[in-house]
């Protein structure tokens, strides 16, 4: 039993009465906030005093007046996450009343307790009558937080693997690792569905809503077939599997010798794989991974997935690439290349190569000697330009097609603004001569009509213009992070290009890198 105290009053005054308990004598602090509670008038001293003493079979006074009686009660305290509400009741004092179920309700809708109140415990205290001891009276209902969708893909994600460098500075293009095989009947992916949460309660009856869930599909193209249950997918034939934009793919693979007169161009929907040459003047388009293990002339090869090139590319200033994801080569001389992923070559000469994340020329003699390259992420080669004086130009951190789009948009978005501040007021003086019941004739109505739809027109294109000019803002802005590393020489006369802003190196330098600081191209320690 917790100790606890009772209210007294008789002729002579009001007092308390201490009851020991299985822990001693209740606190004082408890007493006075009863007391205060209840309004009864008290001396903190005398309080104090006998309750140092100690003494239960002393009546501590509290007043020389008698006080109205007080009837039996509780505190009501809920907690600081409102699930719960604990109730301590105390005696009622002399001539006071007893607490009836009804009662203990009415102190709970006093406190604006209404949810989740539990009944067993109430009646367990009117029949056991345990004063200054906590009854957890009321519970409220804990949200049942759901799971977001879920899908696992039992084959190689990542498509970042890259050739080996060797000890001694040789690049390995052999074992790349970079074709995900599946065979029929293979399950590619399985779905995890999303599971809705319970929205719960507080004791004051507030609903706590549990938190929105991720729902998910699986995206797959041809090749594929999908569970009656829509929870796995699996292939249908044995080829390669790619995981694109959040969409699996699966296709064959064709496989020739040469591209050349003997094949004539390749369009396929699948990967292409050329054991010889690809002949100039040909060309491979496909959906998937070309794989040329000879070498490339002065053709086009363009690839949604990644090229690689075994042997190189002499593009005799025609040949082009063009690929969704990466492309891999022994060298590059005298063509066109686009990435959408990384660049990762020997050698590259005299030609335009773009990455849309980072070109990579790290090879013994690795070195980017003539013409144009950039890179999203960044650049890093061995030899940078050469002591010849080829005219090279590198760029590292933004395409340079975003800074051609925002001087094309800044010019653009004030001539549609000046189109607008003519064409408006002329529409607002019309509407309003209709407003005022001014006839017009059809022809001067079709002039009015033609006139809203050009003005409407016109300013879904600058909404559209000025949100993508935000957009190339901040592709700028993230640009301004990338860095060109040189490990070996960076010859005088090379142009670097960082962000929106550019140097020409004076003098060769050494082993060091080149970033943007403070608005201008700086050479920084490695």
């Amino acid at each position: 039993m917790n100790p606890y105290f009772k209210v007294e009053i008789n002729d002579k005054g009001t007092f308390l009465k201490l009851i020991p308990g299985d822990s001693g004598l209740p606190s004082i602090q408890e007493a006075i906030n009863y007391l205060e509670a209840k309004k009864v008038p008290y001396d903190v001293g005398v309080l104090g005093a006998f309750f140092k003493q100690g003494d239960p079979d002393k009546l501590i006074p509290l007043s020389g007046n008698r006080i109205y009686a007080i009837p039996e009660g509780s505190v009501i305290r809920v907690s600081d996450d409102r699930m719960t509400a604990t109730a301590r009741f105390y005696p009622a004092s002399t001539g006071g009343k007893a607490i009836t179920k009804e009662d203990i309700y009415s102190e709970c809708r006093l406190a604006k307790i209404v949810y989740g109140i539990d009944d067993k415990e109430i009646e367990r205290f009117l029949s056991e009558k345990q004063y200054a001891t906590d009854y957890v009276i009321a519970r409220g209902k804990p949200v049942v937080e759901g799971s977001d969708a879920r899908i696992e893909y039992n084959f190689n994600t990542n498509n970042k693997v890259r050739p080996t460098l060797n000890e001694d500075g040789t690049v390995d293009f052999f074992n790349l690792n970079l074709v995900n095989h599946c065979t029929e009947g293979m399950v590619l992916a399985t779905l995890t569905p999303e599971v809705r949460g319970e929205a719960g309660s507080d004791v004051f009856g507030m609903v706590i809503k549990p938190r929105d869930v991720k729902r998910a599909i699986l995206q797959f193209g041809l090749n594929i077939e999908l569970s009656e249950d829509k929870c796995s997918i699996r292939s249908k034939v044995n080829g390669h599997v790619t995981l694109v934009g959040g969409k699996v793919f699966v296709s064959d693979v064709m496989e020739v010798n040469n591209v050349d007169n003997s094949t004539g161009n390749i369009d396929y929907q699948g990967n292409v794989v050329v054991t010889g040459d690809v002949k100039s003047n040909f060309s491979i388009k496909t959906s998937g991974d070309v794989e040329v293990r000879g070498v490339v002339e002065g053709a086009r090869i363009e690839a949604g997935g990644n090229i690689i090139l075994m042997r190189g590319i002499n593009g005799e200033s025609k040949g082009m690439l063009k690929a969704g994801g990466n492309i891999v080569s022994k060298f590059m001389e005298n063509c066109t290349a686009e990435a959408g992923g990384y660049v990762e070559t020997n050698s590259i000469l005299h030609s335009k190569v773009r990455a849309g994340t980072e070109i990579n020329v790290m090879s013994q003699k690795g070195f980017i000697t003539g013409g144009e390259v950039c890179a999203t992420s960044g650049i890093k080669v061995k030899t940078l330009g050469s002591h010849m004086g080829a005219d090279t130009k590198v760029t590292a951190g933004v395409d340079p097609s975003v800074l051609s789009r925002m001087g094309a948009l800044n010019k653009e978005i004030p001539e549609l603004q000046k189109n607008l501040k003519t064409t408006l007021p002329i529409l607002e003086a019309t509407k309003k001569k209709l407003a005022a019941g001014v006839k017009m004739t059809p022809d001067q109505v079709k002039q009015v009509q033609a006139l809203a739809v050009n003005v409407k027109a016109t300013q879904e294109k600058l909404i559209a213009d000025n949100t993508e000019m935000e957009s190339l803002k901040e592709k700028l802005e993230e640009g301004s992070a990338a860095s060109v590393d040189v490990m070996g020489e960076a010859y005088q006369g090379v142009v670097i290009t960082i962000s929106d802003v550019s140097m020409v190196i004076k003098e060769t330098v050494r082993y060091c890198r080149f970033i943007k600081d403070k608005g201008d191209v700086r050479i920084a320690s490695m």
